[in-house]
C-alpha cells in the first residue's frame, strides 16, 4: 500500500510538472561521457502558444502530405524488404527480423527530407521555416527521443505495418513529458502527453496494398516454387489473382534474383490467356493503360493486371495478346 501511495504521488508530481506554465529542464548534452553543454530551465507552453511549433505546423499543412509521405513510407518499407533480391513482401513475416523493421524508421527519416524538399541541416535533422526540427519515425507505437531532440520540435512518423497505414504528428517533446532513459539516454514519450500535446499533421492514411498478400499459402507455394521459371511463376500469379493491380515491385519480387522480369511477364501473357482465359495488361503501353482505365483500373507507373472476361463487353482484342 505504501509503495502504491508513493507511486501515485510521483505520478501526480509528473503531471504537475508536465502542465503548460510549469518549468522544464532538459538533460545536459554529453559527449563521450563528458558534459559539453548544460541547459537552463524553460517554461512549457501549450501548443497553441508555441510560435515555433505553429510555424512548422502551418508549413506542413501547405504540403500534400498524404501523397508525399505515403510514397516515402512505401519506398522505405520496400527498400528494407528488398523484394527483387529476397522475394520478401511482408514486413511482419518471420523472415524479417526486428532490426530490419527498425531500419524502416531510420530509412524513412531521409526519405521524408527528400519528399518535403528539405535539407539535412544542423543542429537537428532539418530546418523548417527557420525552426530546427528533429525527425523521428517508428514501426512501433512510440518514438525514441535522443538528448538533442528533447524539448525541441519533432516531426513524428508512425508506420502501422499490421494494418498497412501511417500517420504523422508534430510535437515539442519536453523533457517533462518523456519517460525514463534507456542505456543510450534516449527517452520515449509519455502516452498521455502524445494524446494531449501533439498536433496531427496527417491522420491515419492507408499504404498502397501489396497484392501478393492475397495469395493463400498453397498459392504462395506455387508462385514461389523453387526451380520454376519466371514465366511459369507469373502465369500462376496472374491466374490466381485476376482483376488485381500488381505494381512493378510485385512482379520483381516474384522473379527475385532473376534478370529481366518484365520480359518474362510479357511472355506470360499468351499462357495466361490460354490457361485461365484472362488478358494481361501493362501500364507501360498506352493502349493497355487506356483499356484498364476504361474498366476502372489504374495501372500507371508500369503496373500490371490480368482482366477476367467479365470485365470486357466483347471478346478480347487481339492486339492485347502479345
Amino acid at each position: 500500500m505504501r509503495q502504491q501511495c508513493i507511486f501515485a504521488c510521483v505520478e501526480n508530481f509528473k503531471r504537475v510538472l508536465a502542465a503548460p506554465g510549469s518549468s522544464c529542464l532538459r538533460d545536459p548534452r554529453e559527449r563521450k561521457g563528458i558534459v559539453v553543454e548544460e541547459f537552463s530551465p524553460h517554461a512549457i507552453l501549450p501548443p497553441v502558444e508555441d510560435d515555433e511549433l505553429q510555424r512548422v505546423f502551418r508549413w506542413l499543412q501547405n504540403k500534400d502530405l498524404a501523397s508525399l509521405l505515403t510514397v516515402a513510407v512505401d519506398d522505405a518499407v520496400k527498400y528494407v524488404l528488398d523484394g527483387s533480391r529476397t522475394g520478401r513482401f511482408d514486413l511482419n513475416s518471420d523472415e524479417v527480423d526486428s532490426d530490419e523493421r527498425s531500419a524502416v524508421g531510420t530509412n524513412l527519416q531521409y526519405r521524408i527530407i527528400n519528399a518535403l524538399d528539405l535539407l539535412k541541416e544542423r543542429p537537428l535533422d532539418t530546418v523548417i521555416d527557420g525552426v530546427p526540427v528533429e525527425l523521428k519515425a517508428t514501426v512501433r507505437n512510440n518514438w525514441m527521443i535522443p538528448t538533442e531532440g528533447q524539448c525541441e520540435v519533432c516531426l513524428l512518423s508512425e508506420v502501422d505495418t499490421k494494418n498497412m497505414r501511417h500517420r504523422a504528428l508534430l510535437m515539442r517533446t519536453h523533457r517533462a513529458w518523456l519517460n525514463k532513459p534507456n542505456k543510450d539516454k534516449k527517452r520515449t514519450i509519455g502516452a498521455g502527453a502524445i494524446r494531449t500535446y501533439s498536433l496531427t499533421v496527417l491522420d491515419w492514411t492507408p499504404l498502397p496494398p501489396e497484392p501478393l498478400k492475397l495469395l493463400t499459402s498453397d498459392q504462395l507455394a506455387i508462385v514461389f516454387a523453387p526451380r520454376v521459371g519466371q514465366t511459369e511463376r507469373l502465369t500462376s500469379l496472374f491466374g490466381f489473382l485476376p482483376d488485381i493491380v500488381f505494381p512493378r515491385s510485385s512482379i520483381e519480387t516474384v522473379c527475385s534474383g532473376k534478370k529481366d522480369p518484365i520480359r518474362r511477364a510479357r511472355q506470360a501473357k499468351p499462357k495466361v490467356l490460354d490457361r485461365h482465359g484472362f488478358i494481361v495488361l501493362c501500364g507501360a503501353w498506352r493502349e493497355d493503360l487506356e483499356t484498364a482505365a476504361e474498366r476502372g483500373y489504374d495501372i500507371s507507373n508500369n503496373a500490371w493486371i490480368s482482366l477476367s472476361p467479365e470485365k470486357f463487353k466483347t471478346s478480347f482484342p487481339s492486339e492485347f495478346l502479345f
